[in-house]
């Protein structure tokens, strides 16, 4: 057996993974013990490697390898466990409620957000404790956490240039724009698909609500600006690709309409900092001054949620047969935002927030 290498099919896997969930419900911490020294092998694991995680001897993890073979999994059948389950102390509580804090990666898993199944684990790894998988949803409340949605930030975060932009770009940026009577113009690009795009909305229980679609795959293109002072919207649609040179014709537009100076927040895309846009930013340094948003920091360009909102008035369960229907609804949409200057002006929360913060008048 020592020189044996044995391969699980990845249905045997699967099949073990399902075994170790309902022996952690059942409570039953030998069969938990068990499956987990069988779910080490089949990750390729050494035998001395699992047994001494587990606590066991070498001989008895053997011995399970062996059992398994014979039995498969038909054979890790849990005892379903009665009673109240033991309790964690307070100071373990305070440790577990550290660990769900820091996250599943730094616990050694590759997940990105918790389940109780996970967590039940670790109560069990850690404190030697194996709790129901429905009494830690009641632990997890009792210590202050909620079942939320996640969201994904990109790994390619820079979190100290993301706060130097809030605490010391942004005030400044606001403070030259006011000293000169400037506008400062949030500005970013979104895509009007004329499939159509889906939203909630109600339906009898059990039957899925249908929205017809044409199926065509173009898309209405749209730059736009909102100011921060005032909530006023530019906005131009085209229905070619967003390009250095449809980019600069629009802001050759904005720069025709307006006669105060105007403080560019954009983001990295190819076409913003491209050298046919970068010489076009050259030649007028004296009406126009770009500053530019952290890598990958879209939430911290409030245009976005006018783009969510365009899409939620102009195409949300609509259906357009043609391009010229779907050009008409993003416009009438547009054009809604530009007469409704609050709205806009709303979607500033963040930076109205830093306005008024601690850390912004400091700066």
């Amino acid at each position: 057996m020592l020189n044996m290498r044995i391969v699980f099919r990845q249905e045997t896997v699967n099949g073990l993974v399902k075994a170790l969930h309902q022996a952690y419900k059942a409570g039953d911490s030998g069969m938990v013990r068990r499956i987990s020294v069988l779910v080490g092998l089949s990750q390729g694991e050494a035998v001395s490697a699992v047994a001494d995680r587990q606590g066991v001897s070498r001989t008895t993890a053997y011995e399970w390898l062996k059992a398994f073979m014979v039995e498969g999994v038909a054979g890790l059948k849990p005892e379903w466990k009665g009673g109240r389950p033991p309790k964690l102390t307070g100071s373990q509580k305070k440790r577990l409620a550290e660990r769900v804090t820091a996250g599943p990666l730094a616990a050694g898993f590759l997940a990105g957000g918790w389940n109780s199944a996970l967590i039940q684990e670790v109560i069990w790894r850690e404190f030697g404790v194996l709790y129901n998988v429905h009494y830690v949803c009641q632990l997890l409340k009792n210590l202050g956490f909620s079942f939320q949605k996640a969201r994904f930030v990109s790994d390619h975060l820079d979190e100290a240039r993301r706060l130097t932009w809030l605490t010391q770009e942004w005030p400044r940026i606001r403070e030259q724009a006011k000293s000169v009577g400037g506008y400062i113009l949030f500005g970013d690009e979104a895509s009007f698909a004329q499939w159509g795009s889906l939203g909630y909305t109600w339906a009898p229980k059990g039957q899925q609500p249908t929205v017809k679609t044409s199926g065509k795959r173009r898309a209405y293109k749209v730059f736009g600006l909102i100011e921060f002072f005032s909530g006023q919207l530019f906005a131009q649609g085209i229905q070619g690709k967003f390009t250095s040179e449809t980019y600069t014709a629009f802001l050759q537009t904005v720069l025709a309409h307006t006669t105060a100076h105007l403080f560019l927040i954009q983001d990295g895309a190819r076409y913003h900092t491209s050298k046919y846009t970068r010489h076009f930013f050259a030649q007028h340094t004296d009406r126009l001054t770009v500053c530019q948003l952290p890598s990958y920091s879209p939430d911290y360009n409030p245009i976005e949620y006018l783009w969510r909102n365009v899409k939620k008035e102009g195409t949300h369960l609509k259906y357009f047969p043609t391009f010229d229907a779907l050009i008409s609804a993003v416009e009438t949409a547009l054009a809604y935002f530009k007469q409704r200057l609050e709205l806009v002006k709303n979607l500033f929360g963040l930076y109205l927030k830093e306005m008024t913060s601690p850390t912004a008048q400091a700066v």
